[in-house]
């Protein structure tokens, strides 16, 4: 294998594969599937493709979907499970609930799930008063939050989406809110449940709740997330789905027939993507390593990496970037580089490159203390006698 000297340089390039670079699936009319939405996408979560749209970029009110951002917020919070009192003035707030009232004891936890669940606008106005001490200092929070996903086209006002001007979103922006939410453990376990039970009051006692998006129940493999409706909104939903290791997710904005049309939209993509096991080659790679008592370390990498793409499968591109050498000691599993699986610029996977033994670093003798070159000299010193008497 050669390498170039560059400090993390492309050492390999191997064609095995070639998936098509198009983020809509060609031959297929958007009109096709979820005619009576306004806007719609289908992603792979995976890799953020888009496989399917119309109107992704159309900004939208998205009603309480807006809440898988303020959970997400909250449950990126320390100390979920400390308890608090309710801000009795952030509770008094119309639409759903889930039945907060003044002096209850809750926690952040509990208030998520009052949010992913029952759609609670005072679980969503009490965890913003709690985070950021108002609910105009939360929207800055959130905001900044959507800028960091890479949500271009969205802007938040309110921290439950119950309907204003400046409060909008794309199909687009929530999907990548909603791959970013799903890597919360907390956040796909809540939204995932079909039911859990909460602990808040006054004082706090068990409570259970349901979920309201009825997908759970209407399509197999569903996983969330979050549904939503406002008279100006109309419906909007937020959903996620996962088949034999593809995850998927679709979102539609305004969209009467919402449940049928994310259960046809996720059947044609999973008829589309497939994953692919890789075994990456590793064989014969070697490091060079500085001031150790070996020269050079073997590089490992896992026996087998998984990949989803669209189509017919052809070629994947892999790319193996790795260090010119590294410094001992090294430590076995230490990160020394990465192949890269990707179809044209949208990467299906990383798979880290690792040390595969442990490299102790070289102590020459100027290194050793005074007492330790006394024993050394010793030693040698000892050595040569027994040398002699042996010859």
């Amino acid at each position: 294998m050669k390498k170039i000297a560059s400090w993390f340089s492309v050492c390999l390039a191997a064609v095995i594969g070639l998936v098509s670079s198009s983020t809509m699936v060609e031959g297929v009319s958007a009109d096709s599937f979820a005619a009576s939405a306004q806007a719609y996408l289908l992603m792979d979560a995976s890799t953020g493709s888009v496989i399917l749209s119309k109107n992704e970029n159309e900004k939208l009110p998205m009603a309480s979907t807006t809440k898988i951002m303020t959970a997400l917020l909250t449950l990126e919070q320390a100390d979920l499970d400390t308890y608090f009192e309710v801000d009795a003035e952030a509770i008094r707030v119309e639409g759903s609930s889930m039945g907060l009232t003044e002096g209850d004891q809750v926690s952040l936890r509990a208030l998520a799930g009052g949010m992913l669940l029952s759609s609670g606008n005072d679980a969503a106005n009490a965890a913003a008063v709690r985070i950021s001490g108002s609910i105009p200092a939360f929207s800055e929070v959130m905001n900044r939050r959507a800028e960091e996903i890479g949500m271009r086209n969205t802007h938040f006002v309110t921290p439950s989406g119950l309907h204003d001007e400046e409060h909008y979103s794309t199909a687009y922006d929530m999907a990548l809110l909603a791959r970013e939410a799903l890597k919360n453990d907390s956040f796909r376990e809540l939204c995932s449940s079909r039911k859990t039970k909460l602990t808040f009051g006054d004082p706090p006692f068990d409570r259970w709740l349901s979920n309201h998006n009825r997908l759970l129940s209407y399509y197999d493999g569903c996983i969330g997330v979050k549904t939503g409706f406002t008279k100006t909104a109309g419906r909007c939903l937020v959903s996620a789905a996962e088949r034999d290791g593809v995850t998927l997710i679709c979102v539609t904005l305004n969209d009467p027939n919402d449940w049928t049309d994310h259960a046809n939209l996720f059947d044609y993509g999973f008829s589309l993507i497939k994953e692919v096991k890789l075994t990456p080659d590793t064989d014969g790679m070697k490091l060079d390593v500085v001031g150790g008592e070996a020269n050079q370390v073997t590089v490992s990498a896992p026996e087998e990496v998984s990949v989803s793409f669209l189509g017919e499968e052809k070629k994947i591109e892999s790319k193996v970037l790795i260090r010119q050498f590294c410094y001992a000691p090294i430590e076995q599993g230490d990160v020394v580089g990465k192949i890269c699986y990707q179809s044209g610029d949208t990467v299906l996977a990383e798979v880290p490159l690792t040390a595969g033994e442990s490299i102790e670093r070289r102590v020459t003798e100027v290194e050793l203390s005074f007492t330790d070159r006394i024993k050394a000299w010793f030693r040698k010193w000892a050595s040569m006698l027994e040398q002699n008497r042996n010859d």
